[in-house]
């Protein structure tokens, strides 16, 4: 008979208690974000912090799979009438949102009506400008008429800013702001500004087996230095981007992995075209013969391939005009000689919580210095670069990356028309809203092509190209995913063993 201690059942019982801290411990994923999202409203912001937390709190009605084709989600199947102009979706059944409302087609039909509603203010409303009515003839069918065939359309509905919110959260004024609620495999728990943002595991979610994990914690982490040393010793679990700098460093860490790919991220530095002396295309010009896309490209971002046109190099409508603007300092000066611009000083406006965008100013800001450019850098947190650079038009030059999109539509429409860098070009703009309306790929890739040959020419941006990124996790950290061309962050299937 095995005599238990008074001493040896205290000691088992503290094992048990650390065994159950550890596995509580092996359920939380703690990833590092880089800045706070302006807001968690999906439907008020172009601003891809809220996306990617925001992928976790809501579903739409479909979504792209792992490989970017698009597949159901909240609806389970969709049809498209011969002549384009009648969407049928038929919902899935027995989902709810994180209040325990029961989601339906009223559900779909009041957050569209919302993001249609000029008081709402989003920033999409103009990707669903072709929708005229919205009849739901049950509570698991909506159906959408169109006013013209919009070919994005299935596209604007698989993005983040098309995602489902409860009827009547929407009708009492919820405010989604501060705290989301969708159907997503993740409740949403706080938000401590400048801190963290974590969320919990929904039980009940639609698909079975997901989420993994019990909980995820963002923790809000804008400085570099930081994120690395939280990824190697252990207190950050995943990264979305890894200095280039920083990679021989945590290789040489076996418990950390790098997982390298080509983005769907569009690196530019943009021009004010409407500000003296960047409405002057001789400047632009010079400014685009001034740097060294492929420097810039492989110092500041680890690589990737030189663009020459405003959509990702990957993208199937890509078309490389690169033969227009090579790397020719002699070439920029006299070009700024030509068009008088001299003691004028610009300003590179870059978010600092984007170090590998820091890294790419300062780089452009030497390429232009040696061309006789006096050139500054501002540092901005992300909330001011979003109100103030992209909405207010507040810039000279600023240093981004924007994100693809499942539709080149989604890209480019709005440019030509003054959209964000005050470019005007009317034949371009009436290309982009013409391959709208046409579902032909090769048609369509014709549209753009002319249009993005326009772009090409009068470089309202300099295009500096595709990067690669760096994803950076723990090494028991399996199956964390990236949206395709969206860039979200999809838990779903994560995993720490």
């Amino acid at each position: 008979m095995q005599i238990v201690t008074k001493k040896s059942l205290i000691v088992s019982v503290l094992a048990l208690l650390m065994l159950g801290t550890v596995a509580a411990q092996s359920t939380t994923l703690v990833f590092g974000l880089s800045g706070n999202p302006d807001t968690l409203d999906p439907q008020k912001t172009a601003g891809t912090l809220t996306f990617q937390v925001d992928k976790s709190f809501y579903d739409t009605l479909v979504e792209p799979d792992h490989s970017g084709k698009i597949v159901p989600a909240l609806a389970q199947s969709w049809s498209i009438s011969p002549d384009g102009l009648t969407w049928t979706f038929s919902l899935r059944r027995d989902v709810n949102f994180h209040n325990g409302q029961p989601f339906t087609s009223k559900d779909v039909k009041a957050t569209l009506d919302r993001i249609m509603n000029e008081k709402t203010a989003s920033p999409k409303r103009g990707e669903y400008a072709a929708i005229k009515t919205i009849r739901t003839p049950d509570a698991y069918t909506v159906v959408l008429t169109l006013s013209q065939p919009y070919a994005p359309l299935l596209a604007t509905l698989a993005s983040g800013w098309s995602a489902i919110l409860p009827s009547e959260l929407i009708a009492s004024g919820h405010n989604f702001s501060a705290e989301p609620v969708g159907t997503g495999p993740f409740k949403f728990d706080k938000w401590i500004r400048d801190s963290k943002i974590t969320m919990i595991r929904n039980d009940k979610y639609w698909i079975t087996g997901t989420p993994k994990l019990a909980k995820v914690e963002f923790q809000i982490i804008p400085e570099r230095a930081v994120q690395v040393q939280g990824l190697s010793l252990g207190s950050i679990d995943a990264l979305e981007f890894v200095d280039p700098d920083d990679l021989p460093m945590l290789q040489a860490n076996h418990k950390v992995t790098i997982k390298k790919e080509l983005s769907s991220l569009i690196m530019v530095m943009a021009m004010n075209c409407a500000r003296e002396p960047l409405n002057d295309l001789r400047v632009r010009q010079a400014v685009n013969y001034a740097i060294d896309k492929q420097t810039v490209l492989d110092i500041a971002y680890g690589g990737g391939k030189v663009g020459s046109t405003f959509l990702d190099t990957g993208n199937p409508y890509y078309s490389d005009f690169s033969s227009l603007y090579p790397y020719n300092p002699e070439k920029a000066r006299q070009l700024l000689k030509d068009a008088g611009v001299e003691n004028r000083e610009f300003t590179i406006a870059v978010p600092q919580n984007y170090p590998l965008h820091v890294k790419a100013a300062e780089l452009i800001q030497q390429m232009l210095t040696k061309v006789d450019m006096k050139v500054k850098i501002q540092l901005m947190d992300w909330s001011t670069w979003l109100s103030s650079v992209y909405s207010g038009g507040n810039f000279d030059f600023t240093v981004i990356g924007h994100t693809g999109k499942l539709d080149p539509d989604g890209t480019l429409a709005g440019y030509g028309a003054g959209k964000y860098v005050h470019w005007y070009n009317a034949t371009a703009a009436a290309k982009i809203k013409e391959a709208a309306r046409v579902s032909d790929f090769s048609a369509r890739k014709k549209l753009y092509t002319e249009a993005l040959e326009i772009m090409a020419k009068e470089v309202p941006f300099v295009y500096i190209g595709t990067s690669y990124r760096y994803v950076g996790t723990r090494s028991n950290v399996f199956d964390f995913r990236m949206t395709p061309s969206l860039d979200s962050f999809d838990f779903r299937w994560t995993e720490i063993r």
